[in-house]
């Protein structure tokens, strides 16, 4: 972008914006708007991107840069800073709504705008990153709907906020030095990036009182704030100031709404554009195609419990036609993702899709061989081409098998390896180098069990397929911990899937009463696969290593790394029959 403005608008109380274009005005025109303590050029390297096919709009917001900064407290509030992307907005596209992009404040201020009802019908979408709408963020830390502990982490990250609001404090620091040099630190922790090191003390001075004039009414006197605007929010997964549950929680407040994560920290924008670019160009291309996704209805009662973390993302599940699989699959629909359900059995995998797509449209089946690594490789290709990288892929496909281990056929291990290990291998190697390309931000769920930690006498070749799946996915979220995509082990313990209904035994005298004894046992242990698949999806929102789901799962791997010998002396035991 040029460093000289391109022309100027004058706002509603006298001050003058200055504001920067770059591309073919006939193309989508999209409006980035800049965070604190910055101005426009945070955006060129972003700019410089999508102006190749968009008409891009900066500008610097009032204080900063070379627009102009009101001498009274008052000349910040939201309502004023909403007016001047309206009045920004009128003066680069007067005929058609235009796309904005937030960044930091210039998200809050953003937020603040899409949710009057006088401005909106100026924007075709939004795309929040790193900052939530002040109302919705005061609504969200005093009914802590995702956990005290979340609002906890939250008020770590923003205890800086405090600092900013005592009168003369930081305007000492800043002048004194050591407040640019903290900022500088802090930058370089939140996007890898650091800033300029001439940069006007005045950006930073007149910057604060956006948070002397707004935070404290907005937080403690939040209010109701709602958009029919499409939303999408993409949160880094390295952000040193913002929690993504303070972000995906936004989805209560917007009809249409999407949530994403990729690999940055708070100033990716700058540092690492290009996963910004390539959400952003989706999500203009997407509205201005006319055919939106189609808009999700969540009830009161669900949005109040879900949020959006999963709003608007793409799940791929193997195993997907029945157990946990296909449970998993209803849950993730149910908070608002699309749905790729694949199974061997072809029918199941549809009849999934489509239960999926009453709730959430847009969910798809495949039936494809888990074992089969071209046909995974093959699948792969099929949904970045439907629906662009997955957010998600949980490789769940698995079969059980039992017995003493010496009594085995060679076939039955063959398939057990086959299916457990080498069907989660092959789905890895499918879709983790799609995912670390796209910029990272995605996850990777790997079904394993207790049986991983808990040797047993009877479960000797399952045991050790999901113990390899669980040292698999420990040691590849070691390795692409860097490169933004997380990896999850899963292990749910008894659950009454049915699974040993379709289980190869062995050794175990007449195969059809084993069967009905273990199938017995499992449903006097009564916990359902729906109930498993909430836990898994609850879980797997905080990014954990390993997600036991079953009390005897939980106690389990405690066992294994408090008391080893007690462990092996499980292992001797012979399962209750």
């Amino acid at each position: 972008m040029s460093t000289r403005p391109s022309l100027r608008v004058t706002a509603t109380d006298g001050q003058s914006l200055a504001v920067y274009t770059a591309g073919d005005p006939g193309r989508p025109t999209l409006v980035l708007v800049h965070g604190y303590p910055d101005n426009a050029a945070v955006w060129d390297a972003l700019a410089a991107d999508l102006a190749v096919d968009h008409h891009v709009v900066t500008y610097d917001v009032r204080g900063a840069g070379h627009s102009t900064a009101p001498d009274e407290r008052s000349g910040y509030l939201l309502d004023q800073l909403a007016d001047d992307l309206r009045f920004v907005t009128d003066a680069v596209s007067p005929d058609r709504p235009v796309h904005l992009v937030g960044h930091d404040w210039g998200s809050i201020q953003t937020w603040h705008a899409v949710t009057e009802p006088a401005h909106a019908n100026r924007f075709a979408s939004f795309t929040s990153i790193s900052g939530p709408g002040l109302d919705h963020a005061g609504h969200w830390l005093r009914r802590a709907p995702d956990g005290v502990r979340n609002v906890l982490r939250q008020a770590v990250r923003s205890s800086y906020i405090g600092f900013f609001g005592t009168p003369g404090l930081p305007e000492a620091a800043w002048l004194s030095g050591v407040g640019g040099l903290a900022l500088a630190g802090l930058e370089r922790l939140g996007g890898g990036h650091r800033v300029p090191a001439r940069r006007a003390t005045r950006d930073y001075l007149n910057g604060l009182e956006l948070y002397r004039a707004n935070m404290l009414r907005r937080f403690t006197r939040p209010a109701e704030r709602r958009t029919g605007v499409p939303v999408q929010a993409l949160a880094p997964t390295h952000d040193a100031f913002m929690v993504d549950q303070v972000q995906s929680n936004a989805g209560r407040w917007a009809d249409d709404f999407r949530f994403h994560r990729f690999q940055g920290g708070h100033w990716a924008v700058r540092s690492r554009p290009a996963p910004v670019a390539r959400r952003v160009r989706a999500f203009v291309a997407e509205i201005e195609s006319g055919e939106p996704r189609p808009v999700r209805n969540l009830t009161a009662g669900r949005a109040r419990r879900h949020g959006g973390a999963f709003a608007g993302q793409v799940a791929v599940i193997t195993g997907a036609g029945s157990g946990i699989g296909r449970c998993l699959a209803f849950e993730l629909a149910e908070r608002g993702a699309r749905i790729v359900a694949v199974d061997l059995n072809g029918p199941a995998a549809e009849r999934t899709a489509a239960l999926c797509s009453l709730v959430t449209p847009g969910s798809a089946a495949q039936r494809v061989d888990v074992t089969d690594a071209a046909a995974m490789e093959k699948l792969a290709a099929w949904v970045r081409d439907a629906y662009g990288v997955p957010d998600m892929v949980v490789n769940n496909a698995g079969i059980g098998v039992a017995g003493p281990f010496l009594e085995a056929s060679t076939e039955d291990l063959e398939r057990v390896v086959d299916t457990n290990l080498w069907g989660v291998v092959n789905g890895v190697r499918a879709f983790a180098p799609m995912m670390v390309e796209s910029g990272g931000g995605g996850r990777i769920v790997n079904t394993a069990s207790a049986a991983s930690y808990l040797p047993s006498r009877l479960y000797g070749a399952y045991s050790a397929t999901k113990a390899a799946v669980l040292g698999l996915s420990r040691s590849l979220r070691g390795e692409l911990a860097g490169r933004g995509v997380s990896v999850t082990a899963v292990c749910p313990g008894l659950i009454d899937t049915g699974i040993i209904s379709n289980a190869r035994l062995s050794g175990m005298g007449e195969v059809s009463s084993a069967k009905d004894r273990l199938n017995r046992l499992y449903r006097l242990r009564g916990y359902t696969p729906e109930r498993a698949a909430r836990r898994i999806a609850d879980a797997v929102e905080s990014d954990p290593e390993i997600v036991p789901v079953t009390a005897e799962a939980h106690i389990g791997l405690a066992l294994s790394r408090l008391s080893p010998a007690a462990v092996r002396a499980y292992a001797r035991l012979t399962p209750p029959l």
